[in-house]
């Protein structure tokens, strides 16, 4: 499976829509549900699945998913 398959996965779980299709373009505005108590459940269960912490600093400056993709892949990478 993929890195990006994977967090579809999460998505899918933190919003609660199986059928919920991500891209590397897809933003917040883009998910109807996607407000500030689901983006720190989804922040946190990005963190729980692949064994990585986010600063603060870090999720603030994300723009779309692929950002957070890339930050995902840089921290697995740091930590292997």
């Amino acid at each position: 499976m993929s890195m990006l398959e994977t967090l579809t996965a999460v998505f899918r779980d933190v919003f609660e829509d199986e059928e919920l299709e991500i891209s590397r373009e897809t933003t917040a505005t883009d998910i109807p549900d996607w407000d500030s108590l689901r983006h720190v459940t989804l922040m946190l269960n990005v963190e729980k699945t692949f064994g990585v912490r986010f600063s603060s600093a870090e999720i603030a400056n994300l723009k779309d998913v692929g950002e957070l993709l890339d930050l995902t892949v840089s921290k697995t990478a740091a930590s292997a």
